[in-house]
């Protein structure tokens, strides 16, 4: 079994679709998935009733270095800012936002799942 950067994008890609799927049992509703920004990607952008909720995916096979909701960093949530905003002005989009951070743990199909509504405010 080979662990490099093609293989980690897959899995990610396979995280990712099986996070949205669980976000759809939850009510959401998929509007696109890993859209490209300026300085940063968008994992998932959904619905919320009127609400455009942009979707951070976070996935770890355990806990032993920390939680994947603590890898948001300040950073990174500067970036998730950066291109919501940009997708926003790319598809001439003016309605509510928020951010969610989906932390997912454990490998398929044993997930456990996180989610964290309005995680951040884009100042």
């Amino acid at each position: 079994m080979t662990n490099g950067p093609r293989d980690a994008r897959a899995r990610g890609e396979a995280i990712e679709r099986l996070a949205a799927t669980w976000l759809a049992e939850q009510g959401l509703v998929l509007v696109a998935a890993n859209q490209h920004a300026k300085g940063g990607e968008l994992d998932l952008v959904m619905r919320d009733g009127d609400m455009l909720v942009f979707v951070e995916v976070r996935h770890r096979a355990n806990t032993r270095h920390g939680h994947p909701l603590e890898t948001v960093t300040f950073t990174k949530q500067r970036r998730l800012i950066r291109a919501a905003r940009f997708y926003l002005q790319r598809n001439r989009l003016s309605c509510p936002c928020r951010f969610d951070v989906l932390a997912v743990t454990g490998l398929p199909p044993h997930l456990e799942y996180n989610w964290v509504a309005n995680a951040f405010d884009a100042y």
